[in-house]
């Protein structure tokens, strides 16, 4: 894990995961020369676009060529760990997220970027949103990770299911309200569920949904003063709700279901609600990938005891200090972090399909705001809303919304993420869950008190 007290147990665990992904070359060029970086990165939607437009634009205008490799998100978090951990030196450049960034940046595993990007007047660095920039900024006030997309959480649901069962969809729900919409929308004949969340275990996966659920019920993992909360009554309250829902009406496969499958589920029509990350709108707007393109709604992420629930989370482009590439690799995260890259995404490949949630002047471009504009404003809105600081409704010992900010987080939401997916299968109860789940956050809290 990213600090160095925790390295060697970390390492050792993410040796035992497998790692395996699709590679791919894009333009021409040559090692010899210098002129190809090696890319890692999650394989979303956003990724996918950049792996399509690299050759014919970057690599032809600089004769950089980058080789990708893309993997899925939980196994994208192994590797990536795994080579800037272990100073392996195998990219140059990888998607990160707000999670590591401060704490990689801690232990100089990455290269700050605001030099380069404050030098570079054409890219714009004050045109960053604020929120994204502080998510990524280390101890030292410096940015060690350039954003290429943003987001934050919020419920998408088919408008066309809501009308034909004579339902209306509040703005502000709450989870009570969600769980009644999913019980009447719940069509399992017709292969439509009520509702589709993550079970995927991974701290990154089905906890990230779950946490926000976990603080808007009152829950939190670790007090001000790291005493463990993950068996309290919110926090079981929250998890059995959680599962409850799932088991009663998400999707088939729930406990295998992670961000991509659900954007798939839901994408074909066969759920009602999907509650996730705002980044996923553009691609169910685009008729070429979804088939309820048009027929989405969108509200805020749902509450109990809070106003806002939704998440915050950047996926960044970062730069190992093991590159021996790193000119190179500053013109590829300043090219695909630009707002000339924003311009070529829509102009390509459509308008709704932007990597937003990182520029302010992303709203103010007219193409992208009539493709966006069943989902731009309450995307920004709540980006702006979400609070690292504040997530609940109790002081909290890190920063985080759905994560806490400290490097044996990922262990410890992941190891309890994996209880938690049995209890939506039905192997186990999120009393068991808990219950472990709460040791190992004391063990955890030990290092902290």
């Amino acid at each position: 894990m990213p600090r160095k007290l925790a390295l060697a147990a970390a390492c050792l665990l993410l040796a035992t995961a497998g790692c395996s992904g699709a590679g791919s070359t894009g333009g021409s060029g040559g090692d010899a020369a210098g002129n190809t970086i090696t890319a890692l990165m999650v394989g979303n939607p956003q990724m996918e676009d950049i792996q399509k437009l690299t050759a014919e634009n970057f690599t032809k205008q600089t004769g950089i060529t980058v080789k990708f490799t893309i993997l899925p998100e939980n196994e994208l978090r192994d590797k990536v760990t795994q080579d800037v951990a272990n100073q392996g030196g195998q990219y140059d450049v990888a998607t990160v997220g707000a999670y590591e960034v401060p704490i990689w940046a801690k232990n100089g595993w990455l290269h700050e970027l605001s030099t380069q990007a404050q030098a570079d007047a054409a890219y714009d660095s004050a045109d960053l949103l604020k929120p994204m920039v502080d998510s990524l900024t280390g101890e030292d006030g410096k940015m060690y990770a350039a954003p290429f997309y943003g987001e934050s959480s919020f419920l998408m649901y088919n408008k066309e299911l809501f009308a034909a069962k004579g339902l209306t969809m509040p703005e502000h729900p709450t989870w009570a309200q969600v769980a009644d919409f999913a019980a009447k929308l719940d069509d399992k004949g017709k292969g439509v569920a009520g509702i589709c969340l993550r079970g995927l275990p991974g701290w990154g996966e089905l906890f990230a949904p779950l946490t926000t659920v976990v603080n808007t019920y009152g829950g939190t993992w670790f007090e001000k003063d790291w005493t463990a909360k993950v068996n309290s009554p919110e926090f079981t309250q929250a998890t059995q709700f959680y599962v409850d829902l799932l088991k009663r009406h998400g999707q088939s496969g729930a406990p295998q279901s992670g961000f991509t499958e659900c954007l798939n589920t839901f994408g074909q029509g066969k759920a009602a609600m999907w509650y996730d990350a705002t980044s996923a709108a553009g691609t169910l707007e685009d008729p070429n990938a979804s088939k309820v393109a048009g027929k989405v709604g969108y509200a805020y992420a749902p509450v109990n005891k809070t106003e806002y629930s939704g998440w915050l989370w950047t996926w960044a482009w970062a730069m190992p200090k093991t590159t021996k590439k790193a000119d190179a690799a500053w013109k590829f995260i300043s090219w695909a972090t630009s707002k000339d890259y924003e311009k070529l995404v829509g102009e390509k490949l459509g308008w709704s399909r932007i990597p937003s949630g990182k520029r302010t002047s992303t709203y103010s471009i007219a193409e992208y705001k009539e493709s966006a504009k069943a989902f731009a404003d309450i995307t920004l809105g709540s980006i702006e809303h979400a609070d690292p600081t504040n997530p609940g409704v109790q002081p909290r010992p890190a920063l985080g919304v759905q994560f806490v900010g400290i490097p044996e987080f990922a262990d410890l939401g992941t190891k309890v993420s994996q209880e938690v997916s049995a209890a939506i299968a039905g192997s186990s109860t999120v009393d068991k869950a808990l219950a472990d789940g709460q040791k190992q956050a004391e063990d955890v809290a030990k290092k902290y008190k």
